[in-house]
């Protein structure tokens, strides 16, 4: 029997197995997808927000507030691209001037420090490419960009690294209460904890009520975006978002890391939940950013993508025990992926209180660091490349990922099994051709390294295989 067991991999769930991974408490985490961060952690906005929208006195205004500095903290410690940009939320007439106010007093209350508006004019002279129809805007400076999967990957790679077992395609079927604890059933066996974690995303209603009464329903709800080539990247400094409404905060313009351009997204209610993007939804998105940034050149789109929140019929974090020694942490939309970290750190506090006894390892690891090759100096790469000649042969063209890069990423603590594993890890097909060009390359890396077979190597979720069979022996006649 394990003390603590973690439903879910996401960012939440990487946060909390982080915490309690560097205490002396033993830790499994199961996820049931073929990698981490394979949900909403993976397909969002990407925003580290400032913390003036939620409602004083809740769970989300609390933890986004602390979370956000705890990312800062993290993102420098575990080597994750973050960027302080700071954003912008615009209004279009006095009305909307005056919902700033409100946005403004909101984030004074929580304590978020640097909160101002500016006039239409000194918002243009912030950002020129803002349409000349914006009145004013509400600039938080502490807000700041990160790549979402790479924080939750190195989150999760630290909790391995500190002793946590991770199970992947290991779903939770079934959650009972055995003696001192519980029993998860997967369909590759069973498993005892003392507690239990639920962070199981938009299936988090569902492992709740594996175990308890229905006390809350998750509602999901699709957004859908486009990424735009990086020669739009600079269009914008900021994140620029528009007034919020009760289906989120609007469709924004942001910088990523990777310096591209993202826009996005719409806010579409689900029964079911689905990635699927639509010619309605994109037009949508595409006419509301219009309005923010007249210049947008969406033609230079490189991929369109969905994400889906885990929105429930509550307005705030589902942070509380479904019954004894089980602690749900749901519905995780937006501030989620900010307040991750802080998340965590709560859970920790929580399990605490109920008599988890873990106190502080006395050395964990709590860095982390990763060649990014194209961002060295010229001396760097001519060094590493004597050190080791991999790291001078390029993959992926676009990004300027290595081969010394991928075999990195093969054999770090949380390999990759699929094509979009090795570039969610590297980078390695984000640029213009999506993998077009490295793809092939990658695969035969990847298997070279892993000892697998092409057949067995999907692009990116368990079954997604990108051949059949194979169809020539080498040395054949054609």
């Amino acid at each position: 029997m394990v003390d603590v067991a973690i439903i879910g991999c996401g960012v939440v769930g990487a946060a909390a197995a982080m915490q309690l991974a560097r205490r002396r408490c033993s830790v499994l985490v199961l996820e049931a997808e073929n990698d981490v961060a394979m949900g909403t952690t993976k397909a969002n906005s990407a925003i580290l927000h400032a913390g003036y929208d939620p409602e004083p006195g809740t769970l989300m205004a609390k933890l986004n507030l602390r979370g956000s500095l705890l990312a800062a903290e993290l993102c420098e410690q575990l080597d994750v691209p973050r960027r302080q940009c700071g954003s912008m939320v615009l209004a279009f007439s006095e009305e909307e001037r005056e919902h700033l106010r409100v946005l403004l007093e909101r984030g004074q209350k929580n304590g978020v420090p640097g909160l101002h508006i500016v006039s239409g004019e000194e918002a243009r002279q912030m950002e020129p490419a803002l349409s000349p129809e914006v009145r004013g805007a509400l600039v938080a400076p502490t807000a700041a960009i990160v790549s979402p999967w790479e924080l939750a990957l190195a989150m999760a790679e630290n909790a391995v690294q500190n002793g946590a077992q991770l199970l992947l395609e290991t779903p939770v079927t079934g959650l009972s209460p055995v003696a001192g604890g519980w029993r998860l059933d997967t369909p590759r066996g069973s498993y005892t904890a003392r507690f239990v974690l639920n962070a199981a995303g938009v299936n988090a209603d569902q492992i709740h009520n594996l175990a308890a009464a229905p006390t809350f329903t998750i509602c999901p709800n699709r957004g859908e975006y486009y990424l735009l080539d990086k020669s739009e990247g600079d269009m914008v400094g900021h994140v620029i978002f528009q007034c919020p409404t009760k289906a989120g905060k609007g469709v924004l313009v942001a910088p990523t890391v990777h310096g591209n351009l993202i826009v996005g997204p719409n806010a579409e209610g689900l029964q079911t939940p689905s990635t699927a993007t639509t010619a309605a939804g994109l037009a949508f998105v595409a006419a509301a950013a219009r309005k923010s940034v007249t210049g947008l050149q969406l033609g230079a789109s490189i991929r369109n993508f969905a994400g889906v929140r885990a929105n429930t019929d509550r307005d705030d974090f589902v942070i509380e025990w479904a019954a004894p020694g089980l602690l749900d942490l749901g519905g995780m939309k937006s501030p989620g992926l900010t307040a991750a970290a802080a998340v965590g750190e709560y859970a920790l506090e929580l399990l605490e209180r109920a008599g988890l006894s873990a106190p502080a390892k006395q050395s964990p690891v709590t860095t982390r660091r990763r060649v990014r090759f194209a961002r060295l100096s010229a001396a760097e790469k001519a060094e590493l490349v004597r050190e080791d000649a991999r790291y001078g042969r390029i993959v992926c063209r676009c990004e300027t990922v290595t081969e010394g890069e991928i075999v990195a990423a093969c054999h770090s603590p949380i390999p990759p099994r699929s094509i979009d594993g090795v570039k969610r890890r590297v980078g390695a097909g984000m640029g213009r051709c999506q993998g077009g060009f490295c793809g092939p390359r990658v695969l035969e890396i990847l298997c070279r390294e892993r000892g697998l077979s092409p057949l067995e190597v999907p692009q990116d979720q368990a079954g997604s295989y990108l051949l059949a069979a194979q169809t020539k022996q080498e040395g054949s006649e054609r």
